[in-house]
C-alpha cells in the first residue's frame, strides 16, 4: 500500500493523473489443445494460453493495453455493466 501511495503522489508532482481501477468480465474456455481467453466487454481483446492461469495472466496483460491504447488515442474507455460483474463467473481488475 505505502508503495501505491508514493507512486500516487509522484504521479500527481509529475502532473500525471493517477491510474484508474477498471473491472471488466472475462472468459477462459479451453480450445483444442490451449485455453482462449476474452474480455467480452472490449472488441477484440481476446488471447491465449497452454493452461488455465497462463491464458488468464495473458488477458489481464491484454486488457491492461488495449485500456492504455484507448486512453493514449483519447477514446472513451468502455465501462462494464455492474450486473454484468455481479453474474460472471470470472472478473479482471486492471489499474489504468
Amino acid at each position: 500500500m505505502a508503495r501505491q501511495t508514493l507512486q500516487h503522489k509522484q504521479s500527481r508532482r509529475q502532473g500525471n493523473k493517477p491510474p484508474n481501477p477498471y473491472i471488466y468480465r472475462v472468459t477462459v474456455e479451453p480450445d483444442e489443445d490451449r485455453y482462449y481467453a476474452e474480455a467480452p466487454a472490449l472488441p477484440g481483446c481476446h488471447s491465449w494460453g497452454y493452461t488455465y492461469a497462463e491464458a488468464l495472466k495473458n488477458i489481464k496483460e491484454a486488457i491492461e493495453l488495449w485500456l492504455e491504447v484507448k486512453k493514449e488515442e483519447g477514446e472513451p474507455i468502455p465501462v462494464e455493466q455492474p450486473q454484468a460483474i455481479r453474474d460472471a463467473d470470472l472478473t479482471v481488475g486492471v489499474l489504468v
